[in-house]
C-alpha cells in the first residue's frame, strides 16, 4: 500500500545531521521530500543526554556522540550554527593534563594544544539536531520506519518501508533518493532490484563506519574537583580502560568529565557492570577520591547499536580512514540514488563537517536535474 504523501516525492533515508540537513535544503529548493528514520529518535550518531540540574543551571548535556567542531578547519558547520542561532564554546583548558603511563604513575603535563580551538556547543551537538528539525514540517518525518528494498520501476523508484512496530509494510513511489546510512549499513539492511554489483556491495562493505566501534563513559560531579586542584579535565591513559579523558562541563552546568573507553567492543561486553566500576576507580587514580562518588553516570557503546553499526564495526581503524566517493552506481541507478552521509564526503568524511559537506553535494546534484526529472 502506497503512503498518503505527494506524489513521487524525494526521500531522504536516515535522520542523522545529513538526513536533516538534506531535507532542509531541499525544501529550499521546492522539492517535496519525505524523511524516514529507523529510530524513535533524530539525531543518528549525534546523541545529547540532559544532566542533572542540581547545584547549577538546568539545561545542560553531555554528548554520548561527537562532541566538537574545529572552525579553524571547518567552514560549513560554523556558518551553520551561526544562521541556526545556536550558542557556541570552547572546550575548557585551563590547567595542566595529566598522562598515566602505567599502574600508579601520573604525570602532570601541558594541556595539549592538539585542542585549541575545539568548540562545543549549548544543549549539546543534539541542539543542532533540534534546530535543523525546527524547519521540517512535522508531517514529512517519519520515526521508527526504515527503508528496506529499493525497486526500480518504470523510470522511478518504489520503496518497501517497514515500521518498527511491527506493522504492515508499505510501498511508496519516489522521484529520488539521497540515502545518508553508512554504506556498511546500507549494504547490510536494503534490498535492491535489480540487484546491485557484486565490485559495489563489496566496496560499501570496505567502508568503516566512523565511530561505530567506540564507547564513551560519562561521569557527572556535584563540583568540579579537578579545576580546584588546578588541572583542566584532560588526561590520557596506557592503563584504560578510558584512554582519554575530556572536561564534559557546559558553562553554567553541572560539572562532568568524560572518555572514550579503549577496550575492544567484545571485551567490553564480557565485562559488564566491572568495565563501568573500572572507570571510576581510574578516574579516582587521576583525579583524587572526590572522583568516587559522581552524582550519575551515562555510558554508551556505539557496537551494540544495532542501527549504527554491523558486525564489521567490532573493531576501531588503525587511523582516520581515508573516506570519499564510492564505486559509481550502476546505470539504471544514476541520477535517482546518492549516498550522502560523512563517509561519502572526500575531505572532511567522518566529521560533522563532512556529513553537511556529503549532504551539500548530493542535494545540488538532486536539485539540478529535479525539473526534468520524470
Amino acid at each position: 500500500m502506497l503512503l498518503d504523501t505527494d506524489r513521487d516525492p524525494v526521500v531522504v533515508m536516515g535522520g542523522g545531521l545529513a538526513g536533516l540537513y538534506a531535507a532542509w535544503r531541499l525544501t529550499q529548493g521546492g522539492a517535496k521530500v519525505v524523511l524516514f528514520e529507523a529510530q524513535q529518535r533524530l539525531g543518528g550518531r549525534i546523541l545529547s543526554e540532559p544532566l542533572p540540574g542540581l547545584t547549577h543551571a538546568a539545561g545542560a548535556t553531555c554528548d554520548l556522540g561527537p562532541t566538537w567542531y574545529w572552525p579553524a578547519m571547518q567552514t560549513r558547520l560554523p556558518q551553520l550554527i551561526r544562521q541556526l542561532g545556536l550558542h557556541a564554546f570552547e572546550q575548557p583548558a585551563d590547567g595542566a593534563a595529566l598522562f598515566e603511563p602505567s599502574l600508579g604513575h601520573r604525570q602532570r603535563m601541558a594541556y595539549s594544544p592538539a585542542m585549541a580551538g575545539s568548540m562545543r556547543l549549548r544543549g549539546g551537538m543534539a541542539s543542532l539536531i533540534t534546530a535543523l528539525a525546527s524547519h521540517i514540517d512535522p508531517g514529512r518525518v517519519r520515526l521508527g520506519h526504515r527503508v528496506v528494498g529499493l525497486h526500480r520501476v518504470d523510470g522511478a523508484l518504489e520503496l518497501d518501508i517497514a515500521a518498527g512496530d511491527g506493522g504492515p509494510g508499505r510501498r511508496l513511489r519516489a522521484t529520488a533518493v539521497i540515502c545518508t546510512l553508512p554504506p556498511r549499513l546500507l549494504a547490510w539492511r536494503v534490498s535492491f532490484d535489480p540487484p546491485l554489483p557484486d565490485a559495489v556491495i563489496d566496496g560499501w562493505l570496505a567502508v568503516p563506519t566512523w565511530m561505530a566501534a567506540q564507547a564513551k563513559f560519562v561521569a557527572v560531579f556535584e563540583r568540579a574537583f579537578w579545576r580546584d586542584a588546578g588541572l583542566s579535565g584532560q588526561a590520557q591513559s596506557r592503563v584504560g580502560p578510558l584512554v582519554e579523558i575530556h572536561d564534559a562541563t557546559e558553562p553554567g552546568g553541572q560539572p562532568a568529565l568524560f572518555g572514550f573507553v579503549g577496550v575492544p567492543a567484545d571485551v567490553r561486553r564480557k565485562a559488564g557492570a566491572q568495565l563501568h566500576q573500572a572507570a571510576l576507580a581510574q578516574l579516582q587514580r587521576l583525579f583524587g577520591p572526590d572522583a568516587a562518588a559522581p552524582l550519575c553516570t551515562f555510558y554508551k557503546d556505539w557496537a551494540d547499536d544495532p542501527f549504527i553499526a554491523t558486525s564489521d564495526d567490532e573493531t576501531a581503524p588503525p587511523s582516520h580512514p581515508a573516506y570519499g566517493a564510492h564505486a559509481a552506481m550502476p546505470g539504471c541507478w544514476q541520477r535517482r540514488l546518492w549516498l550522502a552521509g560523512t563517509e561519502s564526503a572526500c575531505e572532511h568524511g567522518g566529521y560533522l563537517e563532512g556529513a553537511l559537506e556529503a549532504a551539500e553535494l548530493a542535494v545540488q546534484q538532486l536539485l539540478a536535474q529535479l525539473p526534468t526529472t520524470g
